[in-house]
């Protein structure tokens, strides 16, 4: 089940001897990761989303990054670094945790960058910038939250739950003969697609037939695509990503004792949150909830009914749009 990878100007970091918070230690794990606007005097790390690759993460090198040396990493777990579809006996299980520290050594020990202008993240990366605020807040001068949470909602967890068992549930995946000569359970994937394919959006979206903008003529042509974009992926690298989501909790960093709001308030980043209004899994009022607790913190909520994937790029407005806010916040910084 190969994945047929746009590898342009990637390069790889290898760890030995990782040891992941699951006590699973492996004698290599890779990490890959592209640089952009290599001579630029300032730092900034990008983590990719869930389903996320390198070469098609939104890095604003084009806008308020223009003149950043960018750094864009891919997760453990997302088949550029290592993942159950390219590493052997790799965990069942992966967390945040794992993923920081595997780039805080990219970052540290192989770039030698001492400090970071800028982490910036959305979805899934987005859980990741906040992870490495509490883990690193040395490191981290600023940090820009794109339809994220510091704590995966309980309604966010039980989402996924659905595309989850469309999966695990479906006969090819569960075919040992297929999956032993690497036979891709479209079936499965296919289904996975569709479940998750009306969360994406909003409700406004579908009912303006926004999905036209994207060149699909019916809801079905759409629901089609969105079930066929997972071809590419492996089953189990999409199920290790979709766990770590589903765990995603920066309260339990250290002795996990402590309440989320005393967590937040010990972070020292300035911190902007960009919630999408109509998000349906990623909510605004969490984000609204934890600036409560945030020492220094601003909320930009995108205007838009895109839905979650207006964070992510998909609608060139509100791109604009967080490009704009981006610049601001950071230069309001003392």
């Amino acid at each position: 089940m190969s994945s047929p990878i746009d590898s342009e100007g990637i390069r790889y970091y290898e760890l030995e001897n990782f040891t992941f918070q699951n006590g699973t230690t492996l004698p290599k794990v890779r990490v890959a990761y592209r640089e952009f606007n290599p001579t630029g005097q300032k730092f900034a790390l990008i983590p990719t989303c869930f389903r996320g690759r390198i070469n098609q993460t939104l890095n604003f090198t084009n806008g308020v990054l223009k003149s950043h040396r960018v750094i864009v990493v891919a997760l453990l777990g997302n088949g550029e670094s290592s993942s159950p579809s390219n590493t052997a006996n790799f965990p069942d299980t992966l967390d945040y945790g794992d993923c920081v520290r595997a780039q805080h050594a990219l970052v540290t020990e192989h770039l030698q960058v001492p400090s970071l202008d800028l982490m910036l993240g959305f979805s899934m990366g987005g859980q990741c910038t906040y992870h490495w605020t509490a883990m690193y807040p040395e490191m981290i001068r600023n940090a820009v939250v794109i339809c994220s949470s510091a704590r995966t909602s309980l309604h966010n967890y039980q989402f996924l739950e659905g595309p989850k068992a469309a999966l695990l549930h479906s006969v090819d995946y569960n075919d040992k003969d297929l999956r032993a000569k690497d036979i891709a359970p479209v079936r499965g994937l296919h289904a996975f697609g569709r479940a998750y394919s009306a969360w994406l959006t909003s409700a406004e979206w579908f009912e303006e037939r926004l999905f036209r903008k994207f060149g699909f003529e019916t809801l079905d042509d759409w629901a089609d695509a969105g079930a066929k974009g997972y071809d590419d992926w492996h089953p189990d690298d999409l199920l290790v990503m979709l766990g770590m989501w589903q765990r995603s909790d920066i309260s339990l960093i250290g002795d996990g004792k402590r309440p989320l709001e005393d967590v937040l308030g010990t972070l020292t980043a300035r911190i902007l949150l960009m919630p999408c209004r109509t998000d349906q899994y990623f909510k605004w009022e969490a984000n609204e909830r934890e600036l409560q607790s945030i020492k220094c913190g601003e909320l930009a909520i995108i205007p838009s009914i895109w839905g979650h994937i207006g964070g992510g790029g998909a609608n060139p407005i509100d791109t604009e749009w967080m490009d704009q806010k981006i610049a601001a916040f950071l230069a309001s910084q003392s």
